[in-house]
């Protein structure tokens, strides 16, 4: 969320910010809101000072013996406690509004974000391994393995689940695995459990909320499922006060994630690709403000790791203003190649939020230089989308007739598996 200071004092560098995002934001009520709001304390503390004198003057005229002068002010103290009661609930509905409207704004692009509308105008950054030639598509793999079951998951919930079996639950379960044992020993992240329900100002401190209410599953009794671990990773330093010593903090989790999908209908019913449960290893890092740009770098660089190991031929895209998320300031996309489909598909978004998340959180690190209180910066990537990793696997590594062979780095968390399919 943005400060109201630095809009009313820099309007245009927001403006043009949002215009990078292809948004054309009317201030005005904003900044209506915002001094009506100012105007409401001011009154406020003014009649706050009335009262007190008032007090005051009560207590005189009851020492002089005054007490028509004492009733004459005590009469007024309450006009003025009736008319502060009145101002204190407008000033109320008026920071709930200015609230609303600031949580509705998405963060700034960075300077180095190339400007456009879409996917369209995303940047290559680079490429990495040899792309596998023609293969059949995952889904095809998978229940050619008779491992991969979409009929019995619509029985059970309907579109958009999976189930998986025998090996090919073996190698999901191991591939996450293998993902936390490398983001915890080679890359420093500490491992975290965290809860899949959370409660309203959890998933409004990461910026699911208000905004994306639709996009989200919901219990009858309030709570929301995480669309991502980053909700509950990201809000353990919620309502904070950190040491800079505190800093980087950096957390991996591996969880089942939910998402409606709203946005993508039509698109990939077929498959692992978009499903409303998935698994995936989430990397956060809360970050000093001047360490923001180089931690993105290292996030991009463990996510890769990743691919690398796994000998999946991959590329890294910089997003546009227009293909970026809400929260974020700065988005590097991995995009892992799938042959069966013949061209590449996102497995991860490395996100810088600067203090767009720790604003909304209410989060903030004390400077040892110069004791200042300032929001810390926040990002997130996935380390990897485990489902999507599997896909690709299947898709690199299919030798035909049903069989997948195993990635060597894999092997050891498969009991030394070197094939499942039709002959394991």
């Amino acid at each position: 969320m943005h400060d109201i200071n630095k809009i009313r004092t820099d309007k245009i560098f927001f403006l043009n910010g949002w215009k990078k995002r292809g948004l054309e934001i009317n201030l005005d009520n904003i900044l209506n809101l915002d001094e009506d709001l100012r105007s409401a304390i001011t009154n406020l503390q003014n009649l706050q000072t009335q009262r007190n004198e008032a007090s005051k003057l009560i207590g005189i005229a009851k020492q002089d013996g005054d007490e028509s002068r004492a009733s004459e002010l005590t009469s007024n103290v309450q006009g003025l406690k009736d008319s502060m009661h009145e101002l204190e609930v407008t000033k109320v509905n008026l920071s709930r509004k200015l609230k609303t409207e600031l949580s509705s704004l998405p963060n700034i692009p960075n300077e180095d974000v190339p400007i456009g509308k879409d996917d369209n105008s995303n940047v290559l950054v680079r490429e990495w391994g040899t792309k596998k030639g023609p293969s059949l598509n995952h889904y095809d793999i998978g229940e050619e393995m008779g491992l991969l079951d979409f009929d019995t998951a619509i029985k059970l919930s309907g579109s958009r689940f999976s189930i998986l079996k025998k090996d090919l639950a073996f190698m999901e379960r191991s591939l996450a695995n293998f993902m936390i044992d490398q983001h915890v020993n080679k890359n420093g992240y500490e491992e975290v459990s965290v809860p899949y329900l959370v409660k309203d100002d959890v998933m409004f401190g990461t910026g699911q909320l208000p905004k994306f209410s639709d996009d989200q599953f919901r219990t009858e009794d309030g709570f929301w499922l995480i669309p991502t671990a980053e909700v509950p990773l990201t809000n353990m330093v919620s309502n904070s006060s950190l040491k800079e010593s505190d800093l980087p903090l950096r957390y991996v989790a591996y969880t089942q994630c939910f998402r409606k999908e709203a946005g993508a209908a039509g698109k990939d019913t077929r498959g692992l690709i978009r499903l409303h449960q998935f698994p995936k290893v989430e990397l956060v890092s809360i970050v000093s403000e001047e360490s923001s740009i180089d931690e993105l770098d290292r996030l991009l660089l463990c996510a890769e790791g990743i691919l690398k190991s796994l000998d999946l031929p991959y590329r890294v895209m910089t997003l546009s203003s227009g293909d970026m998320g809400f929260s974020a300031n700065k988005t590097y996309d991995l995009e892992v190649w799938l042959p069966g489909q013949n061209l590449y598909r996102e497995i991860s978004s490395c996100s810088s939020c600067s203090d767009f998340q720790s604003r909304r959180m209410n989060t903030k690190y004390k400077s040892n230089e110069t004791g200042e209180n300032i929001y810390p910066h926040t990002l997130n990537g996935s380390g990897l989308a485990v489902g999507r990793t599997l896909v690709a696997v299947l898709e690199n590594y299919y030798e035909g007739s049903g069989v997948v062979r195993v990635p060597e780095a894999l092997q050891p968390y498969m009991g030394g598996l070197k094939k499942i399919g039709l002959t394991s």
